[in-house]
């Protein structure tokens, strides 16, 4: 007959393992848990450097226009000096618009002083200054075929 105090000896090694078991099988599947989604964070940070690569070749092709090197007040804009340019050429709003690229209602506004040309518009608006007549209209007809 065995001791009882084997058979305690056992019992209570058993219910240790049991324990035990069941908070490493826990610690197995955070385990697993977290490193699945450090796997997943791995692959969207090689998606996203793709990603940036692509776009800074894309961004090296494009040629922004450098407005570092052109002195802060090289360019106004004035209302009244839109529409004197473009009466000198001779040109109604429209054609304006089409040698500006942008809509007859954007010139109109402009001219009128209800709006102001963005930014990325003032260098077509520029060369619209160094323009003679015949240029224009040399231009309009380029943009009309």
């Amino acid at each position: 007959m065995p001791n009882i105090a084997t058979v305690l000896k056992e019992e209570i090694a058993r219910v240790a393992r049991k324990e035990t078991r069941a908070d490493t099988q826990q610690l197995k599947k955070a385990s697993a848990h977290y490193r699945s989604d450090i796997a997943a964070l791995k692959r969207r940070i090689a998606a996203l450097e793709q990603l940036v690569g692509r776009l800074s070749k894309a961004a090296a092709k494009t040629t922004p226009v450098d407005l570092a090197n052109q002195p802060a007040g090289s360019f106004r804009f004035s209302a009244s000096g839109l529409q004197a340019q473009r009466k000198r050429l001779g040109l109604s709003a429209s054609e304006a618009a089409l040698l500006l690229g942008v809509s007859d209602q954007s010139v109109y506004k402009w001219e009128n002083g209800k709006a102001r040309p963005r930014a990325s518009q003032f260098a077509s608006i520029a060369a619209l200054r160094g323009l003679s007549k015949t240029e224009a209209v040399t231009r309009l007809a380029e943009l009309t075929r």
